[in-house]
């Protein structure tokens, strides 16, 4: 135990490479299974090629900005001062912040490549039966899982041990500084995981969309035709939007919950048997145990026959590991935690430590139960806007628009819950322990969500090659489960960014130098109005790129059914190429603004208002603005994500047939022609801007952390506070009846500090 208590911090880099070592061996496995037929085969080429390409091309713009960002980075780990006061910095923030990067690029890629090599498989073992289908592609779910929680965990702990031995040869305070350049890790990793995001949806989303309208509701063709020209580029973009995007943001949202509790929790003066270290410690330590017990959890999800319920094998995977993950916590916070704890004058026991982890895991939980409730086919909020579709296109949409909105209400109580809760047991520290809990079993939770697009591309290829009916059966019932877990793994982050975004909000407060964030003040309050505004433009700006990018390809499929004769009799070939082209320029092109916006305003606001108000700093400002852009995210993000895939089930269920005013409607009819539109407008909801909300605000809370140092000291040295006169009059009456006055006048001259 002596031996395993001195070598603690070890054994976290290990966790993670163990993760890594079975996703080697899971990835394997994978590549052995059946590839089918030539012709399928030729199409996933065709699939892995134009994700491949569009990666690529991401990761050429992508360089020139961490290349730029690191440069001030380095810069401004050399400023040690600022006005007179000393700030703990250094240029190895730079190094870190390109190692974040390269780490979240990495997480995006592993996911992509086995989901390009999984999907053909997976439509192969369809050919079979659906338990060898699911068995293929949750398998490759299962290596984006490892991969992104094996890195982040061997990232945090092997860069934090190397820091802590460089700045002890350097004399310099160890672990604040080691942790304050671990931020520019997660700035890196949330960067990319951006970028990544918005720009796989919108690419993913154009196709999606533009195959939608011409495909199915001009040409009356199926979804994943052959003769669509867009529908390679629609496949290629489920892997680089739903897989390689997701990858990376789902590494940034991990790396930056260790994170922040790391912050808050070196703060806490402990002695113990870690070298005071345990608050910070805890955070890797669970999630390196989350790895572990995730891979466990993998082996629950399994069914017996076609028969049987998909959803349910993956539930209880994700119930399990959740489950160990919290009964290990308890046996890992009483033996590393100190009786007592006191962070800002908040005093906890490691018992409510505990109880804050649990409090994240029940509130990660309900958020999946409410999310998959109203994203599910067959429960009363999708067959709403089912029955909707009946009376037309725009009762379709009112109905998708009104699940959405609704959505949003029992999640934020359960959050605002949670965040009392949490903090009650332990302060803040409980509500960044918490979100860390919740965030412990990522591997299994992107496992979950990794096998959808998966399964979704098999149907594609099943569809393209033509394959026997019960083929896209067996896959559709994978991809109508797919649906509901992207929906759920959704909500789950932005869940844990909403915790997340508090626990980086309370560690900016403590780095700023600031003891409270007053809305009073007009300054404070204009940043809370701007900063709720910026989720708006944001998600106008992703929607707007995905429709210009959507008429693109609208145009395009026109032209080639126009004029390449022969397409819909299987005579010619569609040039699927320039499909794959108009998406990838578009991405491209419009991700940067939206980009620009979250990395620069925190950044505009913290230093373009330096010292401009005498009785309000830009931190305060900064900090309003973080307010506003946290609430307005998180509700944002719960109503995209859960409208769009409310929508999207809507329209798969007119595939098996649905009962509207006592007959059975089936796909091709007006009501399924409208559920399509519903499916179109939601596309970019759940798939580019309403992911994309949890990585903003987490995004801009980093950003801020980072700047925090250089404008702490904002406000004038020299502030004037009037204290106003007072004028006191006392009568007294004497012995001999006489009246005195006397009059006092308090005045105190104009005070500076």
């Amino acid at each position: 135990m002596e031996f395993l208590q001195q070598n603690l911090i070890y054994t976290i880099p290990a966790m993670g490479i163990i993760g890594l070592l079975v996703m080697f061996i899971k990835s394997a496995w994978v590549s052995k299974q059946d590839a089918g037929d030539a012709n399928m085969q030729e199409l996933a080429g065709y699939i892995a090629d134009g994700a491949m390409a569009f990666l690529k091309a991401e990761w050429k713009v992508l360089s020139i900005f961490v290349v730029f960002a690191s440069a001030l980075l380095a810069y401004s780990g050399t400023i040690h001062e600022v006005n007179g006061k000393e700030i703990h910095g250094s240029w190895i923030i730079a190094i870190a912040f390109i190692i974040g990067a390269v780490f979240s690029a990495t997480a995006g890629y592993i996911g992509m490549k086995v989901a390009t090599k999984a999907n053909v498989r997976t439509t192969q073992a369809a050919r079979t039966s659906l338990k060898q289908a699911l068995k293929v592609s949750f398998t490759g779910g299962t290596v984006m899982g490892l991969g992104v929680a094996g890195l982040a965990v061997l990232g945090l702990g092997g860069l934090f041990i190397a820091f802590l031995s460089i700045f002890a040869d350097l004399g310099v305070n160890t672990v604040k500084t080691a942790i304050e350049v671990l931020t520019g890790f997660s700035l890196g990793a949330e960067s990319i995981a951006l970028f990544a995001r918005v720009g796989g949806g919108i690419y993913t989303k154009a196709a999606d969309v533009g195959a939608d309208l011409v495909g199915k509701v001009e040409a009356g063709i199926p979804e994943d035709d052959v003769r669509n020209p867009a529908t390679i580029a629609d496949n290629v973009g489920d892997n680089v939007g739903d897989v390689a995007g997701m990858g990376a943001d789902l590494f940034g949202s991990y790396v930056a919950t260790i994170l922040a509790t790391m912050v808050l929790g070196q703060e806490i003066v402990v002695t113990d048997n870690f070298g005071g270290m345990s608050p910070i410690l805890l955070p890797m330590v669970i999630c390196g145990l989350g790895i572990i017990f995730s891979i466990i959890g993998f082996s629950f999800v399994r069914i017996k026959n076609d028969q049987s319920n998909v959803q349910d094998a993956l539930n209880l995977g994700n119930w399990s590991s959740m489950l160990i993950t919290v009964i290990a916590s308890y046996f890992i916070v009483m033996w590393m935690l100190p009786d007592t704890m006191n962070l800002r004058g908040y005093e906890f026991s490691k018992l409510n430590v505990f109880l804050a982890i649990v409090v994240g895991t029940v509130v990660g939980a309900i958020m999946s139960i409410v999310t998959e409730y109203y994203t599910a086919m067959g429960k009363a909020p999708v067959n709403s806007i089912i029955q909707q579709s009946s009376t037309g296109h725009a009762t379709n949409i009112i109905g998708g628009l009104s699940v959405g909105m609704k959505s949003t209400v029992i999640p934020i109580l359960t959050l605002a819950a949670g965040i009392m809760a949490s903090y009650y047991f332990a302060g803040l520290y409980g509500v960044a322990i918490a979100a860390a809990g919740m965030m412990a079993t990522t591997a299994m939770q992107l496992a979950i969500d990794a096998f959808g697009p998966i399964a979704d591309n098999a149907g594609g290829i099943a569809e393209m090659s033509q394959l026997p009916p019960e083929v896209r059966e067996r896959t559709d019932n994978l991809d109508a489960v797919g649906n509901t877990t992207a929906a759920t793994g959704k909500g789950f982050a932005i869940a844990s960014a909403a915790l997340t975004s508090l626990a980086l909000f309370a560690a900016f407060v403590g780095v700023a130098g600031i003891n409270a964030i007053d809305i009073y003040k007009a300054p404070v309050l204009a940043a809370l109005f701007v900063g709720g505004m910026i989720p708006f433009i944001f998600s106008a700006l992703c929607i707007q790129a995905v429709g210009k990018a959507a008429m693109d390809m609208v145009q395009e499929v026109r032209r080639q059914f126009r004029e390449i004769p022969g397409i819909m009799e299987y005579k010619a070939k569609p040039e699927y190429e320039k499909c794959v082209a108009i998406s990838t320029k578009a991405s491209l092109r419009e991700m940067m603004l939206p980009g620009a916006i979250a990395l620069l305003t925190p950044i505009i606001v913290g230093f373009g208002f330096k010292g401009m108000f005498d009785t309000t700093s830009s931190a305060e400002m900064l900090g309003g603005l973080l307010a506003g852009v946290t609430v307005s995210g998180v509700l944002m993000g719960i109503f995209q994500s859960n409208a769009g895939g409310a929508w999207d089930n809507a329209k798969k269920s007119f595939e098996k047939g649905v009962l509207i005013n006592g007959e059975m409607v089936y796909k091709g009819s007006e009501a399924h022609k409208a559920s399509v539109t519903g499916d179109t407008v939601g596309d970019p909801f759940k798939d580019t801007s309403g992911p994309s909300m949890n990585i903003l605000i987490k995004l801009m809370s980093i950003v801020s952390l980072v700047i925090a140092p250089y404008i702490a000291s904002v406000a004038k040295e020299n502030v004037t506070v009037e204290v106003r006169k007072e004028m006191k009059v006392i009568k007294e009456v004497d012995s001999l009846g006489n009246t005195k006055i006397d009059t006092t006048i308090n005045t105190s001259d104009t005070l500076k500090r």
